[in-house]
């Protein structure tokens, strides 16, 4: 694995201590241009070798959050591209592509709140769950433009990410107030629009977020409050458009309570749920915004892909 921070890196995406999907994209990035820095490789085999090697363990992270393959595939593909190449340019390629990949998501970022924000009006009640970058970049940016806002976090157990946006949306001086997940329901007529992140996005609309994400999002659908999902375009998931299904990480049972004090009790712990596309409003990309029966169309441009073509 070569330079230590990348074992680092791998690990602290497996347990979660790097966490949001544009941040573990972003440290496979990272990962990968440690990687070619510090390769001792003395062939562009050998190199390439050692890429592929770090890029399938970081692979084996975490299933889900398409961000990660997305963010491997971006990198690996330039290299792909530059086969025959010999050393020097192929660690260059590397590392351009890894940094390219880094720019280009922390933009997005910025770009995803400025026109996320259009769709925000002043007095609004938003609802957010769990720690999403895109959507407090939304919130965060009507806030700067003066509009007035409140917003409800969800508390997001059993990780608790819901407090990590708490603080974030309370050091910009947001009005906030902190919710237990079960407490949706009662709150959403108060609400104006949610606004949530996606881990992954098919071809079909579906989303892919933090579990909990699909119950708000019928709570608001019988409300009739408006579902906004704010992603970066490197979250839609090329895989469904042969039909793949978006695999759902379960972790392990000690992070919701103590096996041991319930021996006979099965726990299970999944990560994530597939919110219809039925209620989703609309998906905020930097791209535009789309509504989610877009998402195939998205996915084609993005990925160069036609019916019958083997994806990468």
């Amino acid at each position: 694995m070569g330079h230590p921070d990348v074992k680092r890196i791998a690990r602290e995406i497996r347990t979660m201590k790097i966490r949001g999907a544009g941040r573990v994209g972003r440290a496979a990035a990272t990962a990968l241009k440690l990687a070619a820095k510090s390769s001792k490789a003395s062939t562009s085999a050998g190199f390439l070798k050692e890429i592929e090697e770090v890029a399938s363990h970081l692979l084996s992270t975490r299933p889900t959050a398409v961000s990660l393959p997305n963010a491997v595939r971006f990198v690996t593909l330039g290299l792909k591209r530059e086969r025959g190449a010999d050393l020097v340019t192929l660690r260059r390629a590397a590392i351009s592509r890894a940094d390219e990949f880094i720019r280009m998501s922390r933009m997005a970022v910025k770009t995803i709140g400025e026109i996320g924000a259009r769709r925000v009006s002043d007095g609004d009640v938003l609802m957010t769950h769990c720690n999403s970058d895109c959507a407090l970049a939304v919130i965060k940016t009507a806030f700067e433009q003066g509009k007035h806002v409140e917003v409800f976090v969800t508390e997001s157990r059993p990780a608790r990410q819901g407090l990590i946006s708490v603080r974030e949306l309370s050091r910009a001086g947001v009005p906030t107030t902190l919710i237990v997940d079960s407490a949706v329901r009662h709150f959403i007529r108060d609400v104006d629009k949610v606004i949530v992140g996606a881990d992954s996005i098919a071809a079909n609309g579906a989303v892919i977020n933090k579990i909990g994400t699909s119950q708000i999002a019928l709570a608001a659908h019988e409300a009739r409050v408006l579902f906004f999902v704010a992603a970066e375009s490197y979250k839609f998931h090329p895989g469904t458009l042969v039909g793949r299904l978006v695999e759902i990480e379960e972790r392990p049972p000690e992070e919701i309570v103590k096996p041991k004090r319930f021996p006979r009790v099965k726990i299970r712990n999944p990560v994530f749920d597939v919110t219809p596309p039925d209620y989703v409003d609309l998906i905020i990309t930097e791209r535009g915004i789309i509504p989610p029966s877009a998402a195939y169309t998205i996915i084609q441009e993005l990925f160069e892909w036609r019916p019958g073509e083997e994806l990468i």
